[in-house]
């Protein structure tokens, strides 16, 4: 009897948690869902007071993204479809190259600690503290020297470098949660560091991988500053389209900006959903076992 009421309370705690949850998530989620209804609103119905809830949905606002309507009737492309690759490959560029650096570099703190392992880490770290306006200058003046301003090759190298110590911190964690048994015997064999680091390493970090290559396409995809100054009219991001696109005659088109929101967050989306599992298992590595 008394194990049958203990059941029934966890199970009691258990939808009373869950219910919290997903109230607390829906609180987070209202604006984002606001913002999607938006999407697909006239602006006439965006303007609407008191805002409607129910309307008839239109699909204007995706189109106007990528094309206009001139006063002769034509379409003209908008030039979004090019930001929007620029975003992506200038992120998903840097965040690869950040991991495939930072994991290298992980794994050789982790493995092979020099004296004052820990001040060339802090020193590695204090490179993410510092905040972007800090360092325009500097950087704006370098880029204008070396010719790299407005270009894919500038812009990809500057989000890996400042996804690198994130993802030096993240991976060295992981490589310190694996015991180095399996490592040692296969240094035994005649393995060499090489394959020691891709055979028996990678594999165990896929979830340490895919959690932190999330975190960094999630700090480089909504990039302001840097994309701002550094790109020019081929190598423009959203984000600096987005903002370019809130000014006109009429004021803000608030469905044209939800449309292009709504749109911006599918590719975070996709990424985050496709590499759920890992992720789940790499922001509990160490504490969970698998």
């Amino acid at each position: 009897m008394f194990f049958k009421k203990k059941d029934r309370g966890i199970r009691e705690a258990g939808w009373d948690r869950t219910l919290i949850t997903g109230v607390v998530g829906m609180v987070y989620f209202a604006p984002v869902f606001w913002i999607i209804l938006n999407a697909f609103k006239t602006r006439q119905d965006g303007l609407a007071t008191p805002p409607k809830l129910f309307f008839t949905p239109s699909m204007d606002n995706f189109f106007n993204v990528f094309y206009r309507i001139t006063d002769a009737g034509d379409h003209v492309a908008t030039g979004m479809g090019l930001y929007f690759f620029n975003s992506i490959f200038a992120a998903g560029a840097g965040v690869l190259l950040a991991l495939v650096i930072g994991t290298l570099a992980a794994y050789g703190f982790s493995r092979y600690p020099l004296r004052g392992n820990d001040t060339y880490l802090f020193v590695i770290l204090t490179t993410r503290m510092l905040p972007p306006i800090v360092v325009i200058i500097p950087i704006f003046l370098m880029f204008r020297v070396t010719g790299l301003s407005g270009s894919y090759i500038g812009i990809i190298l500057l989000y890996a470098m400042f996804n690198l110590a994130f993802s030096v911190w993240m991976m060295k964690s992981f490589f310190d949660e694996l015991s180095t048994d399996v490592e040692d015997a296969a240094r035994l064999d005649g393995i060499n560091e090489i394959k020691v680091f891709f055979k028996i390493c990678i594999p165990q970090l896929t979830a340490g991988l895919a959690a932190t290559a999330v975190f960094a396409l999630i700090l480089t995809w909504n990039e302001f500053l840097f994309a701002l100054l550094l790109t020019g009219n081929d190598t423009r991001t959203v984000p600096v389209a987005m903002a370019r696109a809130m000014g006109g005659q009429l004021g803000v088109d608030y469905g044209l900006l939800s449309a292009i929101i709504t749109l911006f967050l599918i590719p975070v989306f996709v990424v985050t959903y496709m590499l759920q599992n890992h992720l789940l298992r790499g922001v509990t590595f160490g504490t969970v076992k698998k």
